[in-house]
């Protein structure tokens, strides 16, 4: 009994001490808050509150994709399966198909205000790839068995504001040649990739880069630096010496004009790599590129144009040279716009491109050449053309008829071993792209 008793007490005291306390505050001490969130207190001191929330940040946490296909239709092949940086290199004439050629899933992740993260699964097939006309499909990106497979592509880490408009990334991600402004200026990625990217330089990569801009207000003005391995999303390996020992150095700067309808990009990287042989001796390769365009909602106009030296590039037979230099001259001009509305539109686009302004016409060269550049041939002069109308019947949907044509011109003089005739791929496509969740 005696128990029972003290717990009733016990009880009513835990009930009735808030209400005596705060009533003994209530009646004793005023409180007054300052604009800095600072309780005043009459005995003149002061109590400090919590921060104030900022109600105006949203995290982002969004899953997102797209897709985009054709179908195609190889109306002219070329009988020297030349053009090995595109889709259509050996595919036989008339071959038709629907092919996807880029599926991405991805998910943007706010950690906090501070920290982001990004996640990018991708599958670029090379479906209508074949061995020498047949019906062989040969790609890397592709499983075992030849079914589309999904790779990482970015894996990155954004530390935002690192010091007022410049963030810092870190891991695998877009590099400078394509973060910033090319893609979306020429605005039609899923018809071709922009000149300088066409022909293989790195548009993503692991490492770190810092991107900002100058002027945070306006925005006018922009940069992107990065550091990378030069091995895109692969892993080091002891098979790949170039991976591990040397890093490639990309940067962009960027400006706009004319109520940002003007713009001039500038972009350069430099990677060294590591000898082909003892006795050729060190090698590397860099691109100065640049960008001008002017762009509003209704035309577009643009031209870009790279330079690249690849040293040690080739073996010149007939000169006794082990390394020789190869000069890279590149430019494309393309425009895009709008028939009416936001619904249906337009583009087209010429590239001419150059694999070796030094090479010499009678001179032989030893194959296969010394750089590890993908697909990369001096021999071969290359003039681009596409052109295409787009329907949006709404907005992330896009049905594109287009024609894609490759021109190819040997460099070397007719008499001189391994010569071929010009000759050509043209396609004709009807593309398809949607977006999602983005």
């Amino acid at each position: 009994m005696k128990l029972l008793y003290i717990l009733r007490i016990l009880i009513i005291s835990a009930l009735l001490f808030p209400v005596v306390t705060s009533q003994s505050f209530a009646t004793g001490i005023t409180l007054k808050t300052d604009s800095g969130g600072t309780a005043k207190v009459d005995s003149g001191k002061k109590v400090r509150t919590a921060d104030p929330v900022d109600t105006t940040w949203k995290p982002v946490r969004r899953l997102w994709g797209l897709a985009w296909g054709d179908f195609y239709y190889n109306a002219h092949a070329d009988a020297y399966n030349r053009g090995g940086e595109t889709n259509y290199a050996g595919v036989p004439t008339y071959r038709n198909a629907f092919q996807f050629r880029r599926i991405y899933l991805g998910y943007d992740y706010d950690i906090n205000q501070k920290f982001s993260a990004e996640l990018l699964l991708s599958s670029e097939p090379n479906g209508s790839n074949s061995v020498s006309g047949t019906t062989t499909i040969t790609n890397a990106d592709n499983l075992a068995d030849n079914k589309m497979a999904f790779f990482i592509k970015f894996a990155d880490l954004k530390v935002k504001n690192v010091w007022s408009g410049t963030d810092l990334v870190i891991g695998d991600q877009a590099t400078p040649l394509t973060t910033l402004l090319g893609d979306n200026i020429w605005g039609y990625r899923s018809i071709e990739r922009t000149v300088a990217d066409f022909h293989r330089s790195n548009t993503y990569d692991v490492g770190a880069a810092l991107r900002g801009v100058f002027d945070p207000s306006t925005q006018n003005f922009g940069y992107d630096f990065m550091i990378g391995d030069n091995t895109q999303s692969a892993l080091l390996s002891a098979a790949n010496a170039n991976t591990g020992f040397y890093k490639i150095f990309y940067g962009d700067l960027y400006g706009k004009f004319l109520d940002k309808r003007l713009i001039f990009d500038i972009y350069a990287d430099y990677v060294r790599t590591a000898p082909a042989t003892a006795a050729l001796g060190g090698q590397d390769h860099h691109i100065l590129k640049g960008l001008l365009a002017y762009t509003t909602p209704v035309i577009t106009f643009g031209v870009e144009a790279y330079t690249q030296q690849i040293v040690n590039a080739v073996t010149n037979v007939t000169a006794g040279k082990i390394g020789q230099n190869a000069n890279v001259e590149a430019i494309s001009f393309y425009t895009r716009g709008a028939i009416y509305k936001d619904k249906l539109g337009f583009f087209a686009r010429y590239d001419s491109y150059n694999p070796d302004t030094d090479l010499n016409g009678a001179d032989v060269y030893a194959s296969p050449v010394n750089t590890n550049f993908t697909a990369y041939s001096p021999y071969t002069k290359e003039h681009f053309v596409t052109t295409g109308l787009d329907y949006s019947p709404t907005k992330g949907i896009h049905f594109i008829p287009n024609i894609w044509f490759l021109q190819f011109e040997d460099l070397r003089d007719r008499t001189t071993t391994g010569w071929d005739p010009d000759s050509h791929i043209l396609i004709y496509r009807l593309t398809f792209t949607y977006v999602f969740g983005k």
